[in-house]
């Protein structure tokens, strides 16, 4: 390697020697959680109301009692 590409430093050094690997993949979970940074804003959510498949007709149900079907919603 050459003068400029030298390995950059630890981040995290373990002090304690009987530290145990869960312990250790802990720690590391954690601060790497922690430089995760924001999560991205989510589209805002359409209201049903205002849906383009409302605007689209549907065929009326047939037989007994299809006229008051006709208004319940699916």
């Amino acid at each position: 390697m050459s003068a400029e590409q030298e390995p950059a430093a630890p981040v995290l050094r373990v002090v304690t020697p009987d530290a145990t690997p869960e312990e250790i993949a802990a720690l590391v979970a954690v601060v790497s959680a922690l430089g995760a940074g924001p999560e991205p804003a989510q589209a805002p959510r359409r209201p049903e109301w205002s849906a383009p498949a409302r605007l689209v007709r549907r065929n009326p149900p047939h037989g007994p009692g299809g006229w008051r079907a006709s208004a319940l919603p699916r």
